[in-house]
Formats: C-alpha cells, sequence, structure tokens
C-alpha cells in the first residue's frame, strides 16, 4: 500500500472510519460499508453524482475516466480538490459529500465479512466425515409371567 493510501485515514479523521482495498491496480476508499473514493496513480478521486456534480464542476474538477476499446468512458468519481489535503474539515465536507452521493447511488452497502480460520474450517470438515452416532436401543426385557 502506498504511502499515499495510508494517509488517507488521517485526510478523512474528522468523517469518521475509512478503510482501503487494493482494486483494479488502484484502491477504493470505504467509509460504512459504501466506497466513496478510488485512488488511480496516487490520485483521489471522490463519488459524485447529479447532486453533488455542481461543487465539482465550480472548481473545474475533471471525471476519472479510463480507456475501454479506444473510447474514454467517464465514471462517477470526481478528482478530489487540492484543499481537502490540507484541512481536516474540509476532507469531511468532501467526504461527507461523497457518503451522501454513495447513499443515493442505490448501490447495497459492502459488508466485509470475516474468512473462517484454517481451524473452524478443519472442524466444519471433520464434522461431516464423523459418522452420526447411533441411539442406544434398548432391549426388551421379557415380563415375568405369573400364574
Amino acid at each position: 500500500m502506498s504511502n499515499f493510501v495510508q494517509s488517507l485515514h488521517e485526510v478523512f479523521e474528522r468523517l469518521g472510519r475509512i478503510e482501503t482495498r487494493r482494486m483494479f491496480g488502484g484502491h477504493g476508499v470505504w467509509h460504512e460499508g459504501r466506497m466513496i473514493a478510488l485512488v488511480a496513480r496516487d490520485t483521489l478521486y471522490l463519488k459524485s453524482d447529479a447532486e453533488s456534480a455542481p461543487h465539482f464542476d465550480k472548481l473545474e474538477l475533471p471525471p476519472f475516466t479510463y480507456v475501454r476499446q479506444g473510447k474514454e468512458m467517464p465514471m462517477s468519481y470526481r478528482l478530489a480538490p487540492a484543499d481537502l489535503f490540507e484541512d481536516r474539515e474540509e476532507a469531511a465536507l468532501w467526504g461527507r459529500r461523497a457518503y451522501e452521493a454513495a447513499l443515493r447511488s442505490g448501490q447495497p452497502p459492502k459488508i466485509k465479512t470475516a474468512k473462517p480460520t484454517k481451524s473452524a474450517a478443519a472442524k466444519k470438515t471433520a464434522a461431516r466425515k464423523t459418522p452420526a452416532k447411533k441411539a442406544a436401543v434398548k432391549s426388551k426385557t421379557k415380563k415375568a409371567v405369573t400364574r
């Protein structure tokens, strides 16, 4: 993980806890299960939508684009303003805008699930291999017949 990506935890400290994950040759930045930003070549792009676009347009911040079959494809992430890295309040404001855009996108949150440990997986496998014990069968006893 690059120093730039690691520094984002400090940049967004007033927004709250963030997580970063490697993806597509870059990193995704997640807050409360929603992807709020992406990092490509140590450049931060924040999630945007029609409601937050005017804030980016005002500062002439372009969208993240990639080339697919010779055609430029813009994504719903826009270049983060430089002030964000110097002012934690500004970072929190832009982070909230990105989070709100992620909420409006309608995408369900990604909940990180814990992977089972090898010992838990081994226990599960062992449980499957162990045959079920048969219930003890009570033997029928003959009743003494009285005459």
